[in-house]
């Protein structure tokens, strides 16, 4: 089941943001946000926040490593 535009938290839009541009790890995108003051958040919640994403199917980790791929942006999928 896709998530709408109204399940997705900050730090979810901000993941989605970085996947627009390419790949992502927790790690790396703890450090982009601390480097853009964004927020300070550990990798493990990213990793969180990232696993939700790819248990409704709008991520992939690539062969199970931590390195996420965007798949389908939930924002396009909102019906609002």
């Amino acid at each position: 089941m896709a998530l709408s535009d109204n399940d997705l938290r900050d730090v979810d839009q901000e993941l989605l943001e970085y996947l627009l541009e390419g790949r992502v790890t927790p790690v790396y995108a703890r450090e982009r946000m601390n480097d853009e003051e964004r927020r300070d958040v550990t990798s493990t919640y990213l990793g969180q926040r990232l696993q939700r994403l790819e248990e409704h199917g709008h991520v992939r980790n690539l062969y199970d490593t931590g390195l996420y791929e965007l798949v389908s942006d939930p924002r396009d999928n909102d019906s609002n």
